[in-house]
């Protein structure tokens, strides 16, 4: 964890794969839009990542998923896309009703993209090193 961004108590914490392209993009979408500056982001390959895995009894290896951390709630797969994006709010509360849909069908076309997503979109060699006043809400 970075010396000054504590992992925050109850704020929604967004863990992505930090060398996925589709990962990133979905990091770099939701930050402008996150005009309250209430997500703090790591990636699942960061210490801060793997401990908050590992708290939630989560793999902390070869997890494919994008995971949201509120509190002691954690979402993975759908459930963390539909959860984030009614902390947005706006219009994108709309993917809100989803979450009526049966997890397992929602999880399948989840895990279809997810297998599929470093030959779809590509991968880094590095994770993604944020920039400006983004960064203090990266954790390390």
């Amino acid at each position: 964890m970075s010396a000054t961004t504590p992992v925050p108590d109850g704020d929604p914490i967004v863990l992505f794969d930090g060398v996925c392209n589709l990962c990133n993009g979905f990091v770099q979408f939701l930050v402008p839009r996150d005009t309250e500056e209430k997500f703090y982001f790591a990636s699942l390959q960061s210490a801060v990542g793997t401990e908050l895995l590992a708290e939630h009894d989560l793999p902390t290896d070869d997890l494919e998923s994008i995971v949201l951390i509120e509190g002691e709630t954690c979402y993975v797969k759908s459930a963390a896309v539909i959860r984030i994006a009614s902390i947005l709010g706006g219009a994108y509360a709309l993917l809100g009703p989803f979450r009526f849909v049966p997890r397992p069908v929602r999880d399948l076309l989840y895990d279809l993209v997810a297998a599929n997503r470093y030959r779809l979109f590509g991968k880094k060699e590095q994770c993604m090193m944020p920039t400006g006043d983004v960064q203090q809400r990266f954790l390390e």
